[in-house]
């Protein structure tokens, strides 16, 4: 084992700088949390809870208002992106609606979970 040996005053300047390095660290993993942003939705989801037809999502994309992925013929949407719309009055929802959006699939992901680690 190696002893290094530094002065108090460098010692505690290493250490504020630590701290100030775990409070932003601290931050910007509770902002976050805070932000759904890095979910991803189906069609479905979308058209559920914003009360919106298919085709009026069909259109969106079509008309290249909406980002989306399409993985093995299935849409998926960013919450990111739902936002955007509310904001931009693409679509016209009250704030509740993406609430219920972000909350119903917040639980459904939880139920997958659930499902994969009792198998």
């Amino acid at each position: 084992m190696e002893v290094i040996t530094i002065e108090s005053q460098a010692f505690k300047e290493i250490q504020s700088k630590i701290n100030l390095i775990a409070k932003f660290v601290t931050a910007i993993e509770s902002k976050q949390a805070e932000q759904p942003e890095d979910g991803w939705v189906d069609s479905y989801e979308v058209c559920t809870f914003l009360k919106i037809s298919d085709r009026t999502l069909q259109r969106l994309r079509t008309a290249g208002a909406i980002n989306f992925s399409r993985i093995r013929g299935k849409n998926f949407y960013r919450i990111s992106e739902i936002q955007r719309l509310l904001q931009e009055n693409i679509i016209h929802r009250s704030d509740e609606h993406l609430q219920d959006l972000i909350k119903n699939h917040q639980l459904y992901v939880e139920q997958r979970r659930n499902i994969k680690a009792d198998k």
